[in-house]
């Protein structure tokens, strides 16, 4: 999912007590972060070191290369505070994985859970055990139930390795296109398109397989995982709940914001609202059909429609076939999604989108929610903002106009925000900045 289609509707139910009174998650967890990471890298290299033993030769050399990678790249994500820990979301996961394993002792017992902050709704699962939950499930999601049917699909891929299938599949597809690329080299054809469809081809094949291979996968961890999520005390119609859900968050479109929340909030002292600003690119010559895929869309997908997988694991559990509404949500579970939802702009702005920043602080406000605080977050967004279209890389931080790929309303918004001028930034930057100040921990 592109960045401009994160932003979505985290406007599900009022938000309870007030912004003042709200600590934001603390983030002086040194000392864990330190422990994680020499726990981290010391199990990955025992996981090379078995995977040596097992693959011999150039595919157990790159496995090798490819785990020291991704346990490099992972490694600085921890050292970036990308995570947190100590914190009420690990000790309920940890929680929920305790009542999955109740009747399910096939599940790892050296899992390791991490928080990730991160606003959209995902999960995954490292090859050593460590549990990755983003905080934006707590967001969409209704009820401790359906995280952990989220849990059980991710076990699924970790009980099936799938990611070491995977890397294995690479490694053996690299091998292929190598020798299928020397023998078209080694072809007596001109340089024709002949030759590039074949070439083509090359691609077209590698990049089907690879889509098939995932597709089955995400089927297999559904069934895999709600194996494990039958046998326990969760209610089992919130597997297919979750799934719903999540189904709802891929095809939602973001708020629409309203010309008067412009007025609202840029009408300032000393700065009067420009009705400028808001002038829109002329994208009536657009030609939307000039770059036509060559590839069919649904046979490249990494992970299959939401619904197929619906429709499959209703087909083989019948127990399915019979919906429910969705579980009532825990205090417990009702206290952490408020959390995550206060978190919402903290997290933006730690994953430096700024502007996503912007059109989520502009649409709180705009339901009339915790004005003070979101005010503040506006204006530590512009102050970046700010700061980037100083030094000529404001395309980092905020998208351009992709009419094909976003809503009416975010084309709005970016065209508003590319109209402003360094001082305009500066003075909405400063109003709220001043008025509005944010103390993070």
């Amino acid at each position: 999912m592109t960045r401009k289609l994160i932003v979505c509707m985290f406007f599900i139910f009022s938000v309870m007590g007030s912004a003042q009174t709200y600590k934001m998650i603390d983030t002086a967890d040194y000392l864990q972060r330190k422990e994680f990471l020499k726990s981290f890298a010391g199990n990955n290299e025992v996981f090379i070191k078995k995977l040596k033993s097992q693959y011999s030769g150039k595919i157990g050399s790159e496995l090798s290369r490819i785990y020291k990678e991704f346990g490099t790249d992972f490694e600085k994500q921890v050292k970036n505070k990308d995570f947190i820990f100590r914190s009420e979301f690990e000790n309920e996961i940890k929680s929920l994985i305790q009542r999955l394993r109740k009747n399910n002792p096939n599940i790892p017992q050296d899992l390791k859970i991490l928080v990730a902050r991160d606003n959209t709704p995902n999960a995954y699962c490292l090859a050593d055990g460590t549990f990755v939950i983003n905080m934006g499930l707590y967001n969409w999601l209704n009820s401790e139930d359906q995280i952990a049917a989220v849990i059980t699909h991710e076990l699924g891929h970790k009980i099936d390795e799938h990611s070491l299938k995977t890397f294995l599949s690479i490694i053996e597809q690299n091998e292929m296109d190598k020798t299928a690329v020397q023998n078209l080299k080694e072809t007596t054809v001109k340089r024709s398109q002949s030759q590039n469809q074949k070439a083509f081809d090359i691609l077209k094949n590698r990049a089907y397989k690879k889509g098939v291979e995932r597709r089955k996968q995400e089927m297999k961890a559904d069934s895999l995982g709600y194996g494990i999520f039958k046998n326990s005390d969760f209610k089992k119609s919130e597997f297919v709940n979750a799934l719903q859900r999540l189904q709802d968050f891929d095809t939602i479109s973001p708020r629409e914001l309203k010309v008067e929340t412009y007025k609202k909030l840029f009408d300032l002292p000393k700065q009067a609202f420009n009705e400028k600003w808001m002038k829109k690119e002329d994208f009536s010559l657009y030609n939307y059909n000039f770059y036509k895929e060559k590839l069919d869309k649904d046979s490249l997908a990494s992970h299959p429609e939401i619904s197929r997988r619906i429709e499959k694991l209703k087909k083989i559990f019948t127990e399915l076939k019979t919906s429910a509404e969705p579980e009532k949500a825990s205090e417990t579970f009702t206290a952490l999604k408020k959390t995550a939802r206060m978190e919402i702009l903290p997290n933006y702005f730690h994953s430096e989108d700024y502007g996503l920043g912007i059109y989520a602080s502009m649409q709180f406000l705009q339901d009339g929610e915790e004005e003070k605080y979101y005010k503040g977050w506006l204006g530590k967004c512009f102050a970046k903002i700010y700061e980037a279209r100083k030094n000529y890389n404001l395309n980092r931080y905020l998208d351009r106009i992709e009419p094909k790929n976003q809503s009416e309303s975010y084309q709005q918004f970016l065209n508003f925000m590319w109209n402003l001028s360094l001082d305009d930034i500066k003075n909405i930057a400063d109003f709220y900045q001043t008025g509005y100040p944010i103390k993070e921990s």
